[in-house]
Order: structure tokens, then C-alpha cells, then sequence
């Protein structure tokens, strides 16, 4: 196996190659089948690829397929790498990649550009497994750009529609913000390192990098200014509930298994340096803790279903660096593994819906859905209650509960920390039942019209959601606590990967005892448990008093319906005066009156010198005579005086 790794990424370049190239000549079944079918191929050689790197020494095995750059000292390879980390991460991005290729071919298959939908779905996901296989920062940074092109691609696929356009152009520019971080921090390392290798990177940190020095500190804040512009944290996150724009397997695609998810591997892979840096640690826990709560108020008052899943996602991404800014990788890496599941499911789910409703996204125009799609409506409320926390059997419970006590045990974290992060769970369990209650219970509001034609969805659509429901039950059972009497199947399988943050204070100051963990698990749990039903009840049952409590918080849900105004607030702040200058100074006086000027006028001045020249070769006689004749009497005049 160590010999095919390089096949893990160009099945789906080939599929992608394949599908844009003869799609369009060969029609839909041919793309249908190579779409799915180069994904599906490539997760089978991950898994045999993960089983493999599980019997290698020091749980890695790499494949170098060339030589990319040399030049004296600088050699950079196109290697590819599978070790417990990336090994994780490619079956999540083929299998979850694979579900949603599916998944697509039933819910795009009546779309304008179907082979062409389906070339840049196969391209984000080699983009996205060459981000993670690859063994140096410059695989790495193609990758991250390859994603955010992709997502470009696929955000504006509708690109006749202007909000699809401005959507895609939007994310492409703010992923531009935290890419300049990218790009100096690995500038950075090659001039510490004089590598791009990570092997080497993460084994020299600790010698070439002092704790808490200048050096690494301004490293990791680039590295986590990037992160945040991929991974959608404050302040670069505007994008991501933009991106609803494109069609729904893509949310699912971008929300789930690809893009937001690079720049929790970033953290993760580079974990040796984060260590070193606790001013950045300490970065990380605020502004994923701020994220984490802002996003999932926000959540609370939207009315379209994918917006409302986007906000989640940005919430949960929150959970995710808090984990990773106290040092537990560990744990934010099992919540992105959950995560993918369920909210892959969410989205397909929440596509079904809109795909039967005639693109309606609006849940207060569903209602009652469940008799109709009971498929749909029982593996969406699976995913709900996986992301909500239910306790004991669903995927979210068990890596959230372990993110919230890492985040108040360990020395790095802190109770308010804490606080916030069980009120947020708490408030993602409140808003994702209100999903469930105005999408599947309660009386229809479905337009008469479209009320006959609504029905379940094509088996190509309903399969990935009944294999998606069944991961985000059991997906979790491999990281159940010792304190609940499980294994930990995964992190013992991750043990001794990441570098040991805990082993930098004492072991006493990182932990609290059972009795203390069991008490948090059941507070948290609990009032999410009250949420659940208090939304469902208030939103399936008893629509007047929502609305009542609507009109009674109207200033408050106003605020939160519209994203505490900050999309129009970095439109004034930024997008305004950007345009203003970019209009007013540098095209009408930089641009039309400076460089215009001077490229007119040494094309003017040419021309006119050309032109006066011109008059000396008229071709008549005489004019070349007196010009002789001048042209000696000048002469002598000169020899003589």
C-alpha cells in the first residue's frame, strides 16, 4: 500500500479531469458514476492505508512520488504522509466526501452544468487530501488555496443568481485575509528551520524556538490567523453562513469534511508550536469561546434552515479551538470527527426537505413534514439529537462533554470558560429542536400548491442519511470516557501523537476527580436535556406563546435575526472605504490620471516624434539637397570656428 498513497488524491483529480473534460460528450450517467466512484475508491485504499500505518513503526508510513523544488539548500518533495493524524482525516474526507457524492447525484441531477458540478466536487476533495497528506508547509498552502478556490467554484455555481456570486466572491476575499497570515508564517518558518519539512519542524521546535518567545508567539497568531479565515472564527467567519448560497451538498461538503475543517488539522498537525506559544493558546480560548457563544445566538433567530446550520457550525468550530487553546488536540479532534457526521446529516437532511418544499428554505413555511418524509424527518432528529448532546448514545455527546471538561480541568482552561461553553450547548440544543419542531411537527404551513407534490426523497438521497444517522449514533462509542467505563478506542490509538501540553504543569492541576467530571457531564447535560423539550413544545405545540415571546423580546430577537448588524457594520467600517479609495483614488487619480497619463503620453510623445521625423523622409529631391547643404555648411562652420 505504501506504493499507491499517491493514488488517495488522483483518483479524484483523474475524476475530476474525467468529469470536465468528457462529462458534458458523455452525458450524466457516465459522470454520475465516475463522480461517486473515484471517491469511493479512494476511501477504500485510506482504510487499507490506515490499517497499514496502525502495523508501522512509530504509526507513519510516507511515499515520495518526486521532486517538486531544488534549488541548493531548498528541497521540497512531493511526499505524501499517513500517520494517526492524517490518517484519521482522509477517512473522514473520502468516506463523509463519498456519502455527499452520493447524495448529489440524486439532489443535482435535474441541474444545468451537472458534469461540471461534479469536476469541482472531485477537485475540492483532492484539494483537500492533498492539504492533509501532504509532508510540507508548501503541500500544505496548495492545498489551503486549492480548497478555497474550490469553495469559490461551488459557492457560486448558480453563478446567474448575484447573491450566489457575491457569496462565492466574499469568501474568496476573507479567506484572502487569513491566507496573508499563511504565507508570512511560512515565510517564517523557512527562515528559523531552513525547511519546510513538518517531520523535521515539529521535532526541532522545543531546540530553535524559546517557550513564550517573541518568535513563536508571532509565528502561531499567523498560523491561527489563518486558521480563522478557513475554520470561520471571529473575525474572519462572515463567509461561512454566506456560503449557503451554493447547492446544499456543498454546505455539507465545505461544513463537514473539507474546508472548515483545514484549519483545525493546521493546529493540529503543528501542535508542537502551539505548545510553545501560551499568549497564542490563550488567544485561541478567548476568541473560540466568543465565537462559540455569538454564533449560537445568533442561530436562535434565524428562520432559513441552512442558515441555521451554518451558525451551528460555526459554533461547534468555536468547541473545537477551545479544545485545541487548552492543549486538549485530542479532544478537538475526535469533536471534528462527530461533527462531520452529524452535521453532514443535518445538511442532507435539511436538503431533502428543501429539495421536496421547491427550494423553499424558509421553516416557517414547513411544518408537519414528517408524515410525508419520514426517512428525512427520523435521520435529521438522529443528527439533532447527536449535535445537541443527548446523553450516552449519540456521537456529540460524548466529544462535546469531554471538550467542556478539558476546558475546566486542565490548567490551561478556566470555569468561565466553562460556563460559556455549557450555556452554548444549552442554546444549540434549544435552536436545532426548533429545526425539528417547525420542519417535521405541528400543523403544515407548506404552501397549498406545492403540498401534494411533497414527498420522500430517491434512494441515492435517503441511503447516505441512514448510513450518516448510524455514524453520529455510534461514531462516538470510540472515544467513550474512562469515567463512563469505556475504552477511549481512539485516543488510545492517538496516545503519545500530539505533544504533551498537561506534561507542562502538575498533574494534580489538571484534573479534579470523577465525582467532579460526573457532576459537570450531568449539569450540562441535563439543561440541554430541558432544552430540547422546552423548545420542542414551545415550537411544535404552543406556536402562539413563540410568538408571543417573539414580540415580547422584539428589540433583542431583531438584533439577532439580523447578526448583531455585523455584516453591516464591516460594510461601513471596511467594504464602504475600501471602495471609496479603490474609486475615488486609486482608479480616477492613481489608475486614469497618473498611470494612464504617463502610458498616453509616451505613446503621444512617440508618436508626434514620429511624425516630425516623418517630414525628413518626404521623398522629394530638393528637400534632401538642402539638407546636404545645410548639413556641410554646419560642418565646416564647426571645423573652422
Amino acid at each position: 500500500m505504501v506504493d499507491h498513497l499517491w493514488l488517495i488524491p488522483a483518483l479524484p483529480l483523474l475524476g475530476f479531469l474525467l468529469n470536465g473534460l468528457l462529462g458534458k460528450t458523455f452525458g450524466k450517467r457516465f459522470v454520475s458514476l465516475v463522480g461517486p466512484g473515484v471517491v469511493g475508491l479512494s476511501f477504500l485504499l485510506s482504510i487499507l492505508a490506515f490499517r497499514e500505518m496502525l502495523g508501522a513503526p512509530e504509526y507513519s508510513i510516507s511515499q515520495l512520488a518526486f521532486t517538486w523544488l531544488e534549488a541548493g539548500n531548498f528541497y521540497v518533495p512531493v511526499e505524501f504522509t499517513v500517520d494517526r493524524l492524517s490518517g484519521l482525516y482522509i477517512l473522514i474526507v473520502t468516506g463523509v466526501g463519498f456519502l455527499i457524492h452520493v447524495y448529489s447525484v440524486g439532489y443535482m441531477g435535474e441541474e444545468q452544468g451537472y458534469y461540471r458540478y461534479f469536476a469541482f466536487l472531485n477537485l475540492f476533495i483532492f484539494f483537500m487530501l492533498l492539504l492533509v497528506l501532504g509532508s510540507s508547509f508548501l503541500l500544505l498552502f496548495v492545498g489551503w488555496e486549492g480548497v478555497g478556490l474550490c469553495s469559490y467554484l461551488l459557492i457560486g455555481f448558480s453563478f446567474e443568481r448575484d447573491s450566489a456570486a457575491k457569496a462565492a466572491k466574499k469568501a474568496f476575499v476573507v479567506n484572502r485575509i487569513g491566507d496573508f497570515g499563511m504565507i508570512v508564517a511560512t515565510l517564517m518558518i523557512f527562515v528559523i528551520f531552513g525547511t519546510l519539512d513538518f517531520a523535521y519542524v515539529t521535532q526541532r521546535a522545543p531546540a530553535l524556538l524559546e517557550y513564550g518567545g517573541f518568535a513563536v508567539t508571532a509565528l502561531t497568531l499567523c498560523l491561527f490567523l489563518a486558521a480563522t479565515g478557513k475554520s470561520a472564527q471571529i473575525p474572519l467567519y462572515t463567509w461561512l453562513p454566506d456560503a449557503m448560497e451554493g447547492p446544499t451538498p456543498v454546505s455539507a461538503l465545505i461544513h463537514a469534511a473539507t474546508m472548515v475543517t483545514a484549519g483545525l488539522y493546521m493546529l493540529a498537525r503543528l501542535s508542537a508550536l502551539f505548545v510553545l506559544a501560551p499568549v497564542t493558546m490563550g488567544v485561541i480560548v478567548v476568541v473560540a469561546t466568543a465565537t462559540a457563544f455569538f454564533a449560537a445566538t445568533v442561530g436562535l433567530a434565524q428562520n432559513d434552515i441552512k442558515k441555521v446550520l451554518a451558525y451551528s457550525t460555526v459554533s461547534q468550530l468555536g468547541y473545537m479551538f477551545m479544545a485545541m487553546g487548552v492543549g486538549a488536540f485530542m479532544a478537538g479532534i475526535f469533536h471534528v470527527m462527530t461533527h462531520a457526521f452529524f452535521k453532514a446529516l443535518l445538511f442532507l437532511g435539511s436538503g431533502s426537505v428543501i429539495h421536496a418544499m421547491h427550494h423553499e428554505q424558509d421553516m416557517t413555511k414547513m411544518g408537519g413534514l414528517r408524515a410525508r418524509m419520514p426517512i428525512t424527518a427520523l435521520t435529521y432528529i438522529v443528527g439533532a439529537l447527536a449535535i445537541s448532546g443527548f446523553p450516552f448514545f449519540f456521537a456529540g455527546f460524548f466529544s462535546k462533554d469531554e471538550i467542556l471538561w478539558q476546558v475546566f480541568s486542565s490548567a490551561a482552561g478556566h470555569p468561565v470558560v466553562w460556563v460559556v461553553g455549557a450555556i452554548t450547548a444549552v442554546l444549540t440544543a434549544f435552536y436545532m429542536f426548533r429545526t425539528v419542531a417547525l420542519t417535521f411537527f405541528g400543523k403544515s404551513r407548506v404552501d397549498p400548491h406545492h403540498a401534494p407534490h411533497v414527498h420522500e426523497s430517491p434512494w441515492t438521497m435517503t441511503l447516505p442519511l441512514v448510513v450518516l444517522a448510524v455514524l453520529s449514533v455510534i461514531g462516538g462509542w470510540v472515544g467513550i470516557p474512562h469515567v463512563l467505563g469505556g475504552p477511549l478506542g481512539l485516543h488510545n490509538v492517538m496516545e503519545g501523537y500530539f505533544e504533551g501540553f498537561f506534561a507542562r504543569v502538575p498533574a494534580e492541576a489538571a484534573y479534579h476527580g470523577v465525582t467532579v467530571e460526573l457532576l459537570l457531564m450531568g449539569l450540562s447535560t441535563g439543561l440541554a436535556l430541558i432544552a430540547m423539550y422546552a423548545s420542542y413544545r414551545l415550537f411544535a405545540h404552543q406556536p402562539e406563546r413563540a410568538a408571543a415571546l417573539k414580540a415580547r423580546l422584539s428589540v433583542a430577537h431583531r438584533v439577532l435575526a439580523n447578526k448583531y448588524y455585523i455584516d453591516e457594520l464591516y460594510d461601513l467600517v471596511f467594504v464602504r472605504p475600501i471602495h471609496w479609495i479603490s474609486d475615488k483614488i486609486l482608479w480616477r487619480i492613481v489608475d486614469v490620471r497618473i498611470i494612464d497619463a504617463i502610458v498616453n503620453g509616451v505613446g503621444i510623445t512617440a508618436r508626434n516624434l514620429g511624425g516630425a521625423l516623418r517630414l525628413a523622409q518626404n521623398g522629394v529631391v530638393e528637400n534632401y539637397a538642402i539638407g546636404i547643404a545645410l548639413g556641410a555648411v554646419v560642418i565646416i562652420w564647426y571645423l573652422v570656428f
